[in-house]
């Protein structure tokens, strides 16, 4: 076996002061009930809340807080993500590893803001891939960043074994959010650990799946501290040998014949996707999909790689932050 014990934190997040003394005093509960937790993870915005105003320079007094928790308890630790506001003005969500010795390992910012209701809020770039030594390797993810697949795909590409999501979901597409975190783990092969917030931060829910999308605790809607122990060694089974010795699904795309051009943004193959309108809030009483043409009517053969908007805009909405 290789195992390791990871505790997810669902909390009460408030949007209108901070919540990181309320983090720390949750670490030291955390700590004294569960002392054998190596590694802790907060959800989403939760030192801040959601609210961008709150934005904060990198380094901060927080961070350096939760550096002296991760070291006086001797734990990695994600203290959730929050607003970084960068010197030219731009605003970022950031998340931060802090090793057992308090040093900031990594940063992480957040691919996909949840827009259209994240407007202002700029997409990081860089992926987060770090080792836990005699352990095994961890990526993470924020929140909106699964439900695109390709996030997840370029970290277990790179040997990935854990994927720490931390998230703050307070709408009804939750359970649909549940739902990828699951299937995740089993195109992946990978353990997901998935941590929502409450009030503020969410509906909580937070879920951790082991890599046969077994999910191995789910909270509900209240607080709730969950140390779990993972085994890397199943995932390294699971993937020489398959799911529950079946689908082998990351040596399959290993060994592929295919190539997606729909990567290549000048290949003409996601056309469809310009006929879609903008990407902004839906408006009262909107329509979306009655009385309008299939936008696919305008795909000819002829223009399948050059089409530009040709039909009204279809909106699916949400609302919340993700």
């Amino acid at each position: 076996m290789t195992p390791f014990a990871i505790a997810g934190v669902q909390m009460h997040v408030s949007a209108l002061h901070s919540n990181v003394e309320a983090m720390r005093h949750r670490i030291d509960i955390l700590m004294a009930r569960f002392p054998w937790t190596q590694m802790v993870l907060f959800s989403e915005l939760a030192p801040y809340g959601p609210l961008d105003q709150y934005a904060q320079p990198f380094p901060n007094d927080a961070l350096q807080q939760f550096q002296e928790d991760a070291r006086r308890y001797g734990i990695w630790l994600i203290p959730g993500s929050m607003f970084e506001k960068m010197p030219d003005g731009r605003i970022f969500n950031t998340s931060v590893v802090i090793n057992p010795q308090g040093e900031i390992v990594r940063k992480y910012s957040k691919m996909f803001p949840f827009k259209p209701y994240e407007q202002g809020i700029s997409s990081g770039t860089e992926f987060c891939v770090f080792d836990v030594p005699d352990v095994g390797r961890f990526g993470l993810s924020i929140c909106y960043d699964i439900w695109f697949p390709e996030t997840t795909r370029q970290l277990t590409s790179q040997g990935v074994e854990v994927l720490l999501h931390p998230v703050l979901t307070g709408t009804t597409d939750r359970e649909a959010e549940i739902s990828i975190a699951k299937a995740t783990a089993a195109q992946f092969q990978c353990y997901v650990i998935d941590v929502n917030g409450l009030g503020a931060g969410g509906v909580g829910r937070s879920l951790v799946v082991d890599p046969s999308a077994t999910v191995l605790h789910q909270s509900a809607g209240q607080e709730d501290m969950f140390p779990i122990e993972v085994d890397l060694d199943i995932v390294r089974r699971q993937r020489e040998t398959g799911l529950k010795g079946l689908g082998q699904v990351l040596k399959s795309f290993r060994d592929r014949e295919a190539d997606f051009s729909v990567y290549d943004r000048a290949s003409g193959v996601d056309s469809y996707l310009n006929t879609l309108g903008p990407l902004q809030t839906p408006q009262q009483g909107s329509r979306a999909g009655v009385d309008m043409a299939d936008p696919r009517s305008a795909l000819s053969q002829e223009r399948i790689g050059h089409v530009e908007a040709v039909a009204a805009p279809v909106f699916k909405g949400r609302s919340g932050t993700h």
